[in-house]
Protein backbone atom coordinates (compact mmCIF):
# COMPACT_ATOMS: atom_id res chain seq x y z
CA UNK A 1 0.00 0.00 0.00
CA UNK A 2 3.10 2.31 0.29
CA UNK A 3 2.99 2.99 -3.43
CA UNK A 4 -0.54 4.37 -3.10
CA UNK A 5 0.44 6.56 -0.13
CA UNK A 6 3.41 8.11 -1.96
CA UNK A 7 1.50 8.81 -5.17
CA UNK A 8 0.68 12.55 -5.26
CA UNK A 9 -2.01 12.06 -7.92
CA UNK A 10 -3.68 9.03 -6.29
CA UNK A 11 -6.99 8.73 -4.50
CA UNK A 12 -5.18 8.29 -1.18
CA UNK A 13 -3.85 11.90 -1.04
CA UNK A 14 -4.38 13.82 2.16
CA UNK A 15 -5.70 16.58 -0.02
CA UNK A 16 -8.48 16.20 -2.64
CA UNK A 17 -8.56 17.54 -6.17
CA UNK A 18 -9.92 20.90 -5.02
CA UNK A 19 -7.23 21.24 -2.38
CA UNK A 20 -9.67 20.68 0.48
CA UNK A 21 -8.35 19.52 3.83
CA UNK A 22 -9.18 16.06 5.19
CA UNK A 23 -11.48 17.46 7.78
CA UNK A 24 -13.66 19.50 5.40
CA UNK A 25 -17.43 18.69 5.27
CA UNK A 26 -17.17 17.77 1.57
CA UNK A 27 -14.44 15.22 2.27
CA UNK A 28 -16.44 13.73 5.15
CA UNK A 29 -19.44 13.17 2.83
CA UNK A 30 -17.17 11.50 0.27
CA UNK A 31 -15.75 9.20 2.94
CA UNK A 32 -19.24 8.24 4.09
CA UNK A 33 -20.18 7.47 0.49
CA UNK A 34 -17.07 5.39 -0.04
CA UNK A 35 -17.74 3.49 3.17
CA UNK A 36 -21.25 2.63 2.01
CA UNK A 37 -19.93 1.42 -1.36
CA UNK A 38 -17.25 -0.65 0.33
CA UNK A 39 -19.78 -2.23 2.70
CA UNK A 40 -22.13 -3.12 -0.16
CA UNK A 41 -19.25 -4.62 -2.16
CA UNK A 42 -17.96 -6.60 0.84
CA UNK A 43 -21.41 -8.11 1.39
CA UNK A 44 -21.52 -9.12 -2.28
CA UNK A 45 -18.00 -10.56 -2.21
CA UNK A 46 -19.08 -12.66 0.75
CA UNK A 47 -21.77 -14.49 -1.22
CA UNK A 48 -21.25 -18.04 -2.40
CA UNK A 49 -19.09 -18.41 -5.54
CA UNK A 50 -19.28 -14.72 -6.40
CA UNK A 51 -15.93 -15.01 -8.19
CA UNK A 52 -17.80 -16.98 -10.89
CA UNK A 53 -20.32 -14.18 -11.53
CA UNK A 54 -19.98 -12.17 -14.80
CA UNK A 55 -20.17 -8.88 -12.83
CA UNK A 56 -17.20 -9.62 -10.57
CA UNK A 57 -14.81 -7.32 -12.43
CA UNK A 58 -17.11 -4.28 -12.39
CA UNK A 59 -17.69 -4.85 -8.67
CA UNK A 60 -13.93 -5.12 -8.05
CA UNK A 61 -13.33 -1.83 -9.87
CA UNK A 62 -16.05 -0.11 -7.85
CA UNK A 63 -14.64 -1.45 -4.58
CA UNK A 64 -11.05 -0.40 -5.29
CA UNK A 65 -12.11 3.06 -6.50
CA UNK A 66 -13.94 3.50 -3.21
CA UNK A 67 -10.69 2.79 -1.34
CA UNK A 68 -11.25 -0.87 -0.55
CA UNK A 69 -8.45 -3.18 0.49
CA UNK A 70 -7.31 -5.65 -2.21
CA UNK A 71 -6.25 -8.11 0.47
CA UNK A 72 -9.77 -8.10 1.88
CA UNK A 73 -11.20 -8.82 -1.59
CA UNK A 74 -8.89 -11.78 -2.14
CA UNK A 75 -9.73 -13.16 1.30
CA UNK A 76 -13.51 -12.94 0.81
CA UNK A 77 -13.55 -14.32 -2.73
CA UNK A 78 -11.30 -17.25 -1.88
CA UNK A 79 -13.04 -18.10 1.40
CA UNK A 80 -16.46 -18.14 -0.29
CA UNK A 81 -15.38 -20.08 -3.35
CA UNK A 82 -17.16 -23.45 -3.34
CA UNK A 83 -16.69 -24.31 -7.01
CA UNK A 84 -20.20 -25.65 -7.54
CA UNK A 85 -20.00 -25.38 -11.33
CA UNK A 86 -16.53 -26.93 -11.42
CA UNK A 87 -17.67 -29.75 -9.13
CA UNK A 88 -20.61 -30.46 -11.47
CA UNK A 89 -18.22 -30.58 -14.43
CA UNK A 90 -15.92 -32.93 -12.53
CA UNK A 91 -18.78 -35.27 -11.61
CA UNK A 92 -19.98 -35.22 -15.22
CA UNK A 93 -16.51 -36.21 -16.42
CA UNK A 94 -16.39 -39.06 -13.90
CA UNK A 95 -19.79 -40.33 -15.07
CA UNK A 96 -18.63 -40.29 -18.70
CA UNK A 97 -15.44 -42.13 -17.75
CA UNK A 98 -17.40 -44.93 -16.03
CA UNK A 99 -19.45 -45.47 -19.17
CA UNK A 100 -22.52 -43.21 -18.97
CA UNK A 101 -23.46 -41.79 -22.38
CA UNK A 102 -22.32 -38.18 -22.77
CA UNK A 103 -25.73 -37.08 -24.11
CA UNK A 104 -27.47 -38.62 -21.11
CA UNK A 105 -25.10 -36.80 -18.72
CA UNK A 106 -25.65 -33.51 -20.52
CA UNK A 107 -29.43 -33.93 -20.43
CA UNK A 108 -29.31 -34.78 -16.72
CA UNK A 109 -27.28 -31.66 -15.85
CA UNK A 110 -29.34 -29.36 -18.07
CA UNK A 111 -32.68 -30.68 -16.76
CA UNK A 112 -31.63 -30.14 -13.15
CA UNK A 113 -30.31 -26.67 -13.93
CA UNK A 114 -33.56 -25.76 -15.68
CA UNK A 115 -35.61 -26.82 -12.67
CA UNK A 116 -33.37 -24.77 -10.36
CA UNK A 117 -33.75 -21.71 -12.60
CA UNK A 118 -37.54 -22.09 -12.78
CA UNK A 119 -37.74 -22.50 -8.99
CA UNK A 120 -35.53 -19.49 -8.14
CA UNK A 121 -36.23 -17.13 -11.05
CA UNK A 122 -36.75 -13.51 -10.01
CA UNK A 123 -38.21 -11.30 -12.79
CA UNK A 124 -37.07 -8.07 -11.07
CA UNK A 125 -33.46 -9.24 -10.97
CA UNK A 126 -33.78 -10.43 -14.57
CA UNK A 127 -35.01 -6.99 -15.67
CA UNK A 128 -32.08 -5.36 -13.88
CA UNK A 129 -29.68 -7.15 -16.26
CA UNK A 130 -30.47 -4.66 -19.02
CA UNK A 131 -30.33 -1.59 -16.81
CA UNK A 132 -26.97 -2.70 -15.41
CA UNK A 133 -25.30 -3.79 -18.65
CA UNK A 134 -27.01 -1.34 -21.02
CA UNK A 135 -26.94 -3.84 -23.91
CA UNK A 136 -27.86 -7.42 -24.76
CA UNK A 137 -25.63 -9.75 -22.71
CA UNK A 138 -23.45 -11.99 -24.84
CA UNK A 139 -24.45 -15.07 -22.86
CA UNK A 140 -28.12 -14.48 -23.70
CA UNK A 141 -27.45 -14.48 -27.44
CA UNK A 142 -25.53 -17.73 -27.01
CA UNK A 143 -28.27 -19.40 -24.92
CA UNK A 144 -31.03 -18.92 -27.50
CA UNK A 145 -29.01 -20.94 -30.03
CA UNK A 146 -29.80 -24.11 -28.07
CA UNK A 147 -33.29 -25.75 -28.05
CA UNK A 148 -33.00 -26.68 -24.35
CA UNK A 149 -32.61 -23.07 -23.23
CA UNK A 150 -35.18 -21.73 -25.70
CA UNK A 151 -37.66 -24.14 -24.14
CA UNK A 152 -36.72 -22.74 -20.72
CA UNK A 153 -37.42 -19.18 -21.89
CA UNK A 154 -40.81 -20.24 -23.30
CA UNK A 155 -41.70 -21.83 -19.96
CA UNK A 156 -40.61 -18.77 -17.97
CA UNK A 157 -42.41 -16.41 -20.38
CA UNK A 158 -45.67 -18.26 -19.74
CA UNK A 159 -45.22 -17.87 -15.98
CA UNK A 160 -43.92 -14.28 -15.98
CA UNK A 161 -45.61 -12.50 -18.93
CA UNK A 162 -44.73 -9.02 -17.60
CA UNK A 163 -40.97 -9.62 -17.35
CA UNK A 164 -39.24 -7.22 -19.77
CA UNK A 165 -36.14 -9.37 -20.04
CA UNK A 166 -38.21 -12.42 -21.08
CA UNK A 167 -40.26 -10.37 -23.56
CA UNK A 168 -37.05 -9.11 -25.12
CA UNK A 169 -35.65 -12.65 -25.24
CA UNK A 170 -38.77 -13.91 -27.04
CA UNK A 171 -38.21 -11.20 -29.66
CA UNK A 172 -34.55 -12.23 -29.97
CA UNK A 173 -35.65 -15.84 -30.53
CA UNK A 174 -38.12 -14.73 -33.20
CA UNK A 175 -35.46 -12.56 -34.89
CA UNK A 176 -33.14 -15.56 -34.91
CA UNK A 177 -35.64 -17.52 -37.03
CA UNK A 178 -37.17 -19.79 -34.37
CA UNK A 179 -40.66 -18.25 -34.49
CA UNK A 180 -42.15 -21.63 -35.38
CA UNK A 181 -41.53 -22.73 -31.77
CA UNK A 182 -43.34 -19.79 -30.15
CA UNK A 183 -46.95 -20.83 -30.86
CA UNK A 184 -47.64 -21.62 -27.20
CA UNK A 185 -46.06 -18.49 -25.73
CA UNK A 186 -48.66 -15.92 -24.72
CA UNK A 187 -45.92 -13.30 -24.45
CA UNK A 188 -45.66 -13.27 -28.23
CA UNK A 189 -49.24 -12.02 -28.37
CA UNK A 190 -48.16 -8.66 -26.92
CA UNK A 191 -45.57 -7.97 -29.64
CA UNK A 192 -47.10 -7.38 -33.05
CA UNK A 193 -43.84 -8.10 -34.90
CA UNK A 194 -43.29 -11.44 -33.14
CA UNK A 195 -46.98 -12.40 -33.37
CA UNK A 196 -47.08 -11.67 -37.11
CA UNK A 197 -44.03 -13.84 -37.71
CA UNK A 198 -45.46 -16.72 -35.68
CA UNK A 199 -48.83 -16.40 -37.44
CA UNK A 200 -47.20 -16.46 -40.86
CA UNK A 201 -45.03 -19.46 -39.98
CA UNK A 202 -47.97 -21.41 -38.55
CA UNK A 203 -50.22 -20.77 -41.55
CA UNK A 204 -47.42 -21.77 -43.94
CA UNK A 205 -46.83 -25.03 -42.07
CA UNK A 206 -50.58 -25.80 -42.17
CA UNK A 207 -50.71 -25.22 -45.93
CA UNK A 208 -47.59 -27.27 -46.63
CA UNK A 209 -48.27 -30.10 -44.16
CA UNK A 210 -51.96 -30.61 -44.86
CA UNK A 211 -54.70 -31.85 -42.53
CA UNK A 212 -52.47 -34.01 -40.33
CA UNK A 213 -50.13 -31.13 -39.46
CA UNK A 214 -53.07 -28.81 -38.86
CA UNK A 215 -54.85 -31.22 -36.52
CA UNK A 216 -51.64 -31.82 -34.59
CA UNK A 217 -50.72 -28.15 -34.11
CA UNK A 218 -54.17 -26.56 -34.06
CA UNK A 219 -54.63 -26.64 -30.24
CA UNK A 220 -51.46 -24.62 -29.60
CA UNK A 221 -52.19 -22.32 -32.54
CA UNK A 222 -55.72 -21.72 -31.24
CA UNK A 223 -54.41 -20.99 -27.76
CA UNK A 224 -52.14 -18.30 -29.17
CA UNK A 225 -54.71 -16.74 -31.52
CA UNK A 226 -57.47 -16.78 -28.86
CA UNK A 227 -55.20 -15.14 -26.28
CA UNK A 228 -57.31 -11.98 -26.57
CA UNK A 229 -59.86 -10.26 -28.77
CA UNK A 230 -57.13 -8.23 -30.47
CA UNK A 231 -55.11 -11.31 -31.47
CA UNK A 232 -58.20 -13.18 -32.68
CA UNK A 233 -59.45 -10.21 -34.73
CA UNK A 234 -56.02 -9.53 -36.22
CA UNK A 235 -55.56 -13.18 -37.21
CA UNK A 236 -59.01 -13.55 -38.75
CA UNK A 237 -58.71 -10.30 -40.71
CA UNK A 238 -55.35 -11.35 -42.14
CA UNK A 239 -56.61 -14.82 -43.07
CA UNK A 240 -59.85 -13.47 -44.54
CA UNK A 241 -57.79 -11.29 -46.90
CA UNK A 242 -55.61 -14.28 -47.82
CA UNK A 243 -58.70 -16.47 -48.37
CA UNK A 244 -59.69 -14.24 -51.31
CA UNK A 245 -56.66 -15.46 -53.26
CA UNK A 246 -57.41 -18.10 -55.90
CA UNK A 247 -54.37 -20.20 -55.00
CA UNK A 248 -54.78 -21.72 -51.55
CA UNK A 249 -57.71 -19.49 -50.61
CA UNK A 250 -60.04 -22.37 -49.78
CA UNK A 251 -57.45 -23.90 -47.44
CA UNK A 252 -57.05 -20.59 -45.62
CA UNK A 253 -60.84 -20.39 -45.29
CA UNK A 254 -60.78 -23.86 -43.71
CA UNK A 255 -58.26 -22.64 -41.12
CA UNK A 256 -60.51 -19.63 -40.39
CA UNK A 257 -63.46 -21.93 -39.79
CA UNK A 258 -61.44 -24.27 -37.58
CA UNK A 259 -60.42 -21.27 -35.49
CA UNK A 260 -64.05 -20.17 -35.18
CA UNK A 261 -65.05 -23.64 -34.03
CA UNK A 262 -62.22 -23.86 -31.50
CA UNK A 263 -63.02 -20.40 -30.17
CA UNK A 264 -66.67 -21.41 -29.70
CA UNK A 265 -65.60 -24.61 -27.96
CA UNK A 266 -63.53 -22.49 -25.56
CA UNK A 267 -66.67 -20.53 -24.64
CA UNK A 268 -65.72 -17.37 -26.56
CA UNK A 269 -68.43 -15.43 -28.39
CA UNK A 270 -66.79 -14.58 -31.71
CA UNK A 271 -70.08 -14.18 -33.59
CA UNK A 272 -69.75 -10.39 -34.14
CA UNK A 273 -66.28 -10.80 -35.65
CA UNK A 274 -67.36 -13.76 -37.81
CA UNK A 275 -70.35 -11.86 -39.22
CA UNK A 276 -68.42 -8.63 -39.72
CA UNK A 277 -65.78 -10.42 -41.81
CA UNK A 278 -68.41 -12.20 -43.92
CA UNK A 279 -69.89 -8.91 -45.14
CA UNK A 280 -72.99 -9.08 -42.96
CA UNK A 281 -72.90 -5.34 -42.23
CA UNK A 282 -74.45 -4.69 -45.67
CA UNK A 283 -77.44 -6.87 -44.68
CA UNK A 284 -78.43 -5.74 -41.18
CA UNK A 285 -81.60 -7.89 -40.95
CA UNK A 286 -79.75 -11.06 -41.90
CA UNK A 287 -76.92 -10.11 -39.60
CA UNK A 288 -79.27 -9.60 -36.66
CA UNK A 289 -81.06 -12.92 -37.30
CA UNK A 290 -77.83 -14.90 -37.55
CA UNK A 291 -76.25 -13.14 -34.58
CA UNK A 292 -79.21 -14.00 -32.39
CA UNK A 293 -79.14 -17.71 -33.26
CA UNK A 294 -75.38 -18.10 -33.12
CA UNK A 295 -75.08 -16.35 -29.77
CA UNK A 296 -77.81 -18.53 -28.24
CA UNK A 297 -76.56 -21.65 -30.11
CA UNK A 298 -80.16 -22.42 -31.03
CA UNK A 299 -82.37 -21.89 -34.08
CA UNK A 300 -85.74 -20.20 -33.90
CA UNK A 301 -88.51 -20.02 -36.55
CA UNK A 302 -88.71 -16.20 -36.60
CA UNK A 303 -85.04 -15.69 -37.53
CA UNK A 304 -85.09 -18.66 -39.92
CA UNK A 305 -88.09 -17.09 -41.70
CA UNK A 306 -86.20 -13.81 -42.12
CA UNK A 307 -83.24 -15.57 -43.71
CA UNK A 308 -85.48 -17.78 -45.86
CA UNK A 309 -87.31 -14.77 -47.32
CA UNK A 310 -84.04 -12.96 -48.09
CA UNK A 311 -82.48 -15.97 -49.86
CA UNK A 312 -85.60 -17.12 -51.71
CA UNK A 313 -86.83 -13.71 -52.89
CA UNK A 314 -86.37 -13.48 -56.66
CA UNK A 315 -87.06 -9.74 -56.83
CA UNK A 316 -83.97 -8.64 -54.89
CA UNK A 317 -80.43 -10.05 -54.93
CA UNK A 318 -79.92 -12.41 -51.98
CA UNK A 319 -77.13 -11.85 -49.43
CA UNK A 320 -73.80 -13.61 -50.10
CA UNK A 321 -73.94 -17.36 -49.58
CA UNK A 322 -70.89 -17.14 -47.29
CA UNK A 323 -73.11 -15.43 -44.76
CA UNK A 324 -74.95 -18.69 -44.00
CA UNK A 325 -71.89 -20.90 -44.43
CA UNK A 326 -70.77 -20.26 -40.87
CA UNK A 327 -69.93 -23.80 -39.59
CA UNK A 328 -71.78 -23.24 -36.31
CA UNK A 329 -74.96 -22.30 -38.18
CA UNK A 330 -74.71 -25.31 -40.52
CA UNK A 331 -74.22 -27.61 -37.53
CA UNK A 332 -77.40 -26.23 -35.96
CA UNK A 333 -79.36 -26.84 -39.18
CA UNK A 334 -78.09 -30.44 -39.52
CA UNK A 335 -78.80 -31.16 -35.87
CA UNK A 336 -82.35 -29.82 -36.12
CA UNK A 337 -83.08 -31.88 -39.25
CA UNK A 338 -81.38 -35.19 -38.40
CA UNK A 339 -81.20 -35.54 -34.63
CA UNK A 340 -84.21 -37.41 -33.24
CA UNK A 341 -84.30 -35.59 -29.91
CA UNK A 342 -84.86 -32.16 -31.51
CA UNK A 343 -88.36 -30.81 -31.95
CA UNK A 344 -88.64 -29.38 -35.43
CA UNK A 345 -91.59 -27.13 -36.25
CA UNK A 346 -93.14 -28.93 -39.23
CA UNK A 347 -94.57 -25.69 -40.58
CA UNK A 348 -91.05 -24.27 -40.97
CA UNK A 349 -89.18 -27.48 -41.87
CA UNK A 350 -89.07 -26.60 -45.57
CA UNK A 351 -87.32 -23.32 -44.70
CA UNK A 352 -84.63 -25.14 -42.72
CA UNK A 353 -84.10 -27.54 -45.63
CA UNK A 354 -83.96 -24.70 -48.17
CA UNK A 355 -81.35 -22.74 -46.24
CA UNK A 356 -79.16 -25.81 -45.71
CA UNK A 357 -79.47 -26.75 -49.40
CA UNK A 358 -78.69 -23.17 -50.47
CA UNK A 359 -75.56 -23.05 -48.31
CA UNK A 360 -74.39 -26.45 -49.61
CA UNK A 361 -75.08 -26.11 -53.34
CA UNK A 362 -75.12 -22.49 -54.50
CA UNK A 363 -71.93 -20.95 -55.90
CA UNK A 364 -71.12 -17.33 -56.69
CA UNK A 365 -68.73 -15.75 -59.19
CA UNK A 366 -66.95 -12.52 -58.22
CA UNK A 367 -64.87 -10.12 -60.26
CA UNK A 368 -62.87 -7.41 -58.51
CA UNK A 369 -64.91 -7.91 -55.35
CA UNK A 370 -68.28 -7.54 -57.11
CA UNK A 371 -70.67 -10.50 -57.41
CA UNK A 372 -71.33 -11.14 -61.09
CA UNK A 373 -73.25 -14.43 -61.10
CA UNK A 374 -75.16 -16.79 -58.80
CA UNK A 375 -75.23 -20.45 -59.88
CA UNK A 376 -78.30 -22.30 -58.51
CA UNK A 377 -78.56 -25.34 -60.79
CA UNK A 378 -77.77 -27.74 -57.90
CA UNK A 379 -80.20 -26.08 -55.49
CA UNK A 380 -83.39 -27.88 -56.57
CA UNK A 381 -81.99 -31.46 -56.70
CA UNK A 382 -80.21 -30.92 -53.37
CA UNK A 383 -83.41 -29.66 -51.77
CA UNK A 384 -85.48 -32.57 -53.11
CA UNK A 385 -82.95 -35.18 -51.96
CA UNK A 386 -82.68 -33.56 -48.54
CA UNK A 387 -86.45 -33.61 -48.12
CA UNK A 388 -86.63 -37.34 -48.97
CA UNK A 389 -83.83 -38.41 -46.62
CA UNK A 390 -84.94 -36.17 -43.78
CA UNK A 391 -88.43 -37.66 -43.98
CA UNK A 392 -86.99 -41.20 -43.84
CA UNK A 393 -84.76 -40.41 -40.87
CA UNK A 394 -87.59 -38.69 -38.99
CA UNK A 395 -89.77 -41.83 -39.22
CA UNK A 396 -87.16 -43.71 -37.16
CA UNK A 397 -87.76 -47.00 -38.96
CA UNK A 398 -85.97 -50.13 -37.85
CA UNK A 399 -83.39 -51.82 -40.09
CA UNK A 400 -85.82 -54.24 -41.73
CA UNK A 401 -88.30 -51.47 -42.55
CA UNK A 402 -85.53 -49.33 -44.05
CA UNK A 403 -84.56 -52.05 -46.54
CA UNK A 404 -87.29 -50.87 -48.89
CA UNK A 405 -85.70 -47.40 -49.02
CA UNK A 406 -82.05 -48.45 -49.31
CA UNK A 407 -81.79 -47.52 -52.99
CA UNK A 408 -83.17 -44.03 -52.24
CA UNK A 409 -80.74 -43.57 -49.37
CA UNK A 410 -77.77 -44.74 -51.44
CA UNK A 411 -78.67 -42.38 -54.26
CA UNK A 412 -79.19 -39.36 -52.01
CA UNK A 413 -76.12 -40.03 -49.86
CA UNK A 414 -74.00 -38.97 -52.82
CA UNK A 415 -74.82 -35.36 -51.88
CA UNK A 416 -72.16 -34.34 -49.30
CA UNK A 417 -74.56 -32.36 -47.12
CA UNK A 418 -76.92 -35.34 -46.90
CA UNK A 419 -74.04 -37.69 -46.11
CA UNK A 420 -73.10 -35.49 -43.15
CA UNK A 421 -76.70 -35.51 -41.92
CA UNK A 422 -77.07 -39.29 -42.30
CA UNK A 423 -73.77 -39.83 -40.47
CA UNK A 424 -75.08 -37.76 -37.54
CA UNK A 425 -78.35 -39.71 -37.60
CA UNK A 426 -76.57 -43.10 -37.70
CA UNK A 427 -74.30 -42.04 -34.85
CA UNK A 428 -77.33 -41.32 -32.70
CA UNK A 429 -79.05 -44.60 -33.68
CA UNK A 430 -75.98 -46.71 -32.90
CA UNK A 431 -75.39 -45.00 -29.55
CA UNK A 432 -78.60 -46.59 -28.28
CA UNK A 433 -77.50 -49.60 -26.18
CA UNK A 434 -80.55 -51.61 -27.20
CA UNK A 435 -79.81 -51.33 -30.94
CA UNK A 436 -77.48 -54.32 -31.20
CA UNK A 437 -79.53 -56.31 -28.72
CA UNK A 438 -82.53 -56.12 -31.04
CA UNK A 439 -80.60 -56.27 -34.32
CA UNK A 440 -79.25 -59.73 -35.17
CA UNK A 441 -77.87 -59.01 -38.67
CA UNK A 442 -74.17 -59.73 -39.14
CA UNK A 443 -73.72 -56.26 -40.67
CA UNK A 444 -76.53 -53.93 -39.60
CA UNK A 445 -77.97 -51.68 -42.29
CA UNK A 446 -76.86 -48.51 -40.52
CA UNK A 447 -73.24 -49.67 -40.69
CA UNK A 448 -73.72 -50.37 -44.39
CA UNK A 449 -74.77 -46.73 -44.76
CA UNK A 450 -71.49 -45.71 -43.11
CA UNK A 451 -69.64 -47.85 -45.67
CA UNK A 452 -71.46 -46.09 -48.50
CA UNK A 453 -70.62 -42.65 -47.08
CA UNK A 454 -66.95 -43.62 -46.80
CA UNK A 455 -66.95 -44.88 -50.39
CA UNK A 456 -68.39 -41.64 -51.79
CA UNK A 457 -66.88 -38.91 -49.60
CA UNK A 458 -63.17 -38.65 -48.97
CA UNK A 459 -63.56 -35.66 -46.65
CA UNK A 460 -65.86 -37.61 -44.32
CA UNK A 461 -63.40 -40.46 -43.69
CA UNK A 462 -62.24 -39.06 -40.36
CA UNK A 463 -65.79 -38.43 -39.14
CA UNK A 464 -66.79 -41.96 -40.08
CA UNK A 465 -63.68 -43.37 -38.38
CA UNK A 466 -64.44 -41.39 -35.22
CA UNK A 467 -67.94 -42.89 -35.18
CA UNK A 468 -66.54 -46.43 -35.57
CA UNK A 469 -63.95 -45.82 -32.84
CA UNK A 470 -66.66 -44.69 -30.41
CA UNK A 471 -68.67 -47.78 -31.28
CA UNK A 472 -65.66 -50.10 -30.93
CA UNK A 473 -64.84 -48.68 -27.49
CA UNK A 474 -68.44 -48.88 -26.21
CA UNK A 475 -69.43 -51.43 -23.59
CA UNK A 476 -72.10 -53.97 -24.49
CA UNK A 477 -72.41 -55.68 -21.12
CA UNK A 478 -75.96 -56.82 -21.89
CA UNK A 479 -74.65 -59.00 -24.73
CA UNK A 480 -72.94 -62.38 -24.43
CA UNK A 481 -69.12 -62.25 -24.54
CA UNK A 482 -68.92 -64.11 -27.86
CA UNK A 483 -71.58 -61.84 -29.34
CA UNK A 484 -69.58 -58.81 -28.21
CA UNK A 485 -66.48 -60.15 -29.96
CA UNK A 486 -68.39 -60.76 -33.18
CA UNK A 487 -69.87 -57.27 -33.01
CA UNK A 488 -66.43 -55.71 -32.57
CA UNK A 489 -65.10 -57.77 -35.47
CA UNK A 490 -67.91 -56.32 -37.58
CA UNK A 491 -66.86 -52.81 -36.55
CA UNK A 492 -63.24 -53.68 -37.40
CA UNK A 493 -64.40 -54.80 -40.84
CA UNK A 494 -65.89 -51.35 -41.32
CA UNK A 495 -62.55 -49.82 -40.27
CA UNK A 496 -60.79 -51.98 -42.84
CA UNK A 497 -63.20 -50.58 -45.44
CA UNK A 498 -62.25 -47.04 -44.37
CA UNK A 499 -58.62 -48.17 -44.65
CA UNK A 500 -59.16 -49.54 -48.16
CA UNK A 501 -60.73 -46.26 -49.27
CA UNK A 502 -57.54 -44.34 -48.49
CA UNK A 503 -57.68 -43.48 -44.79
CA UNK A 504 -54.66 -45.69 -44.08
CA UNK A 505 -52.46 -44.09 -41.42
CA UNK A 506 -55.25 -42.96 -39.02
CA UNK A 507 -56.81 -46.47 -39.00
CA UNK A 508 -53.54 -48.37 -38.47
CA UNK A 509 -52.38 -45.81 -35.93
CA UNK A 510 -55.54 -46.38 -33.88
CA UNK A 511 -55.19 -50.18 -33.91
CA UNK A 512 -51.50 -49.85 -33.03
CA UNK A 513 -52.53 -47.70 -30.06
CA UNK A 514 -55.08 -50.32 -28.95
CA UNK A 515 -52.35 -52.95 -28.95
CA UNK A 516 -49.89 -50.72 -27.07
CA UNK A 517 -52.47 -49.98 -24.37
CA UNK A 518 -53.17 -53.72 -24.05
CA UNK A 519 -56.88 -53.08 -23.48
CA UNK A 520 -58.09 -54.93 -26.60
CA UNK A 521 -58.57 -58.66 -27.04
CA UNK A 522 -55.64 -60.03 -29.06
CA UNK A 523 -58.02 -61.99 -31.30
CA UNK A 524 -59.50 -58.68 -32.49
CA UNK A 525 -56.04 -57.31 -33.38
CA UNK A 526 -55.34 -60.59 -35.21
CA UNK A 527 -58.62 -60.27 -37.11
CA UNK A 528 -57.75 -56.74 -38.21
CA UNK A 529 -54.25 -57.74 -39.34
CA UNK A 530 -55.61 -60.69 -41.29
CA UNK A 531 -58.23 -58.56 -43.06
CA UNK A 532 -55.70 -55.85 -43.93
CA UNK A 533 -53.30 -58.40 -45.43
CA UNK A 534 -56.10 -59.48 -47.76
CA UNK A 535 -56.56 -55.98 -49.23
CA UNK A 536 -53.00 -54.63 -49.50
CA UNK A 537 -50.22 -55.09 -52.02
CA UNK A 538 -46.82 -53.44 -52.51
CA UNK A 539 -45.44 -50.87 -52.83
CA UNK A 540 -46.01 -49.47 -49.32
CA UNK A 541 -45.11 -46.14 -47.80
CA UNK A 542 -42.45 -46.03 -45.09
CA UNK A 543 -44.98 -44.58 -42.62
CA UNK A 544 -47.32 -47.52 -43.17
CA UNK A 545 -44.51 -50.05 -42.73
CA UNK A 546 -43.34 -48.34 -39.53
CA UNK A 547 -46.83 -48.70 -38.02
CA UNK A 548 -47.95 -52.05 -39.39
CA UNK A 549 -44.76 -54.15 -39.36
CA UNK A 550 -44.51 -54.32 -35.51
CA UNK A 551 -48.04 -55.78 -35.42
CA UNK A 552 -47.13 -58.34 -38.09
CA UNK A 553 -43.89 -59.35 -36.37
CA UNK A 554 -45.61 -59.89 -33.02
CA UNK A 555 -45.81 -63.64 -32.45
CA UNK A 556 -48.80 -63.28 -30.17
CA UNK A 557 -50.79 -61.66 -32.97
CA UNK A 558 -49.67 -63.47 -36.12
CA UNK A 559 -48.16 -66.72 -34.78
CA UNK A 560 -51.23 -68.75 -35.74
CA UNK A 561 -51.38 -67.11 -39.17
CA UNK A 562 -47.93 -68.33 -40.25
CA UNK A 563 -47.02 -71.63 -41.90
CA UNK A 564 -43.82 -73.62 -41.43
CA UNK A 565 -42.71 -73.25 -45.05
CA UNK A 566 -43.08 -69.43 -44.89
CA UNK A 567 -45.56 -69.46 -47.76
CA UNK A 568 -48.19 -67.25 -46.12
CA UNK A 569 -49.21 -63.55 -46.29
CA UNK A 570 -47.59 -62.71 -42.93
CA UNK A 571 -44.16 -64.12 -43.84
CA UNK A 572 -44.34 -62.62 -47.34
CA UNK A 573 -45.10 -59.18 -45.94
CA UNK A 574 -42.23 -59.39 -43.44
CA UNK A 575 -39.75 -60.54 -46.10
CA UNK A 576 -40.84 -57.80 -48.49
CA UNK A 577 -40.48 -55.08 -45.84
CA UNK A 578 -37.08 -56.33 -44.64
CA UNK A 579 -35.80 -56.32 -48.21
CA UNK A 580 -37.20 -52.97 -49.34
CA UNK A 581 -37.64 -50.68 -46.35
CA UNK A 582 -35.35 -49.31 -43.67
CA UNK A 583 -35.94 -50.30 -40.05
CA UNK A 584 -36.93 -47.59 -37.58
Amino acid sequence: MADYDDDDDGMWNATGEDGLADGSPEHDDEEMGDDAVQQECLETFGTKDFIMEPGVFSMLKMFLQAGGSPERVVELLSDNYHGVAQTVNLLAEWMIQVGVDINEVQEMVESHLKEVIVRTFDPKKADSIFSDEGETPGWLAEMIEFPTWRELFYRLAEEYPDCLMLNFTIKLISDAGFQGEITSVSTACHQIEVFSRVLRTSISSFLEGGVEVMEKNLPEFTKMVCHGEHTYLYSQVMMTILAQEQKGGSNIRRICQELQKCANDRGLDVTPITLALSGAAAYPRACQALSSMLSKKALNPADITILYKMYSDNQYPPPPVDLIRVPAFLDLLIESLFKMNTRLNQEHKSKYIYLLSYAASVTEAYKKGVRKHIEKKELKPTTQALEKVQALCALNKNASELLVDVSTLFQCIKFPVIAIGVLAWVDEILSDKSYFKLNTDHTPLHLVLVDEIVTNHLLLHQKALDLLIRLFESNFDELDVLVQLELKKTVLDRMVHVFSCGCVIPVVNYIRGCHNKQDTDISLIRHFVSEVLDVIAPPYTQDFVNLFLPLIENEGITGTLRSEDGNDPVSEFICHCKANYSAT
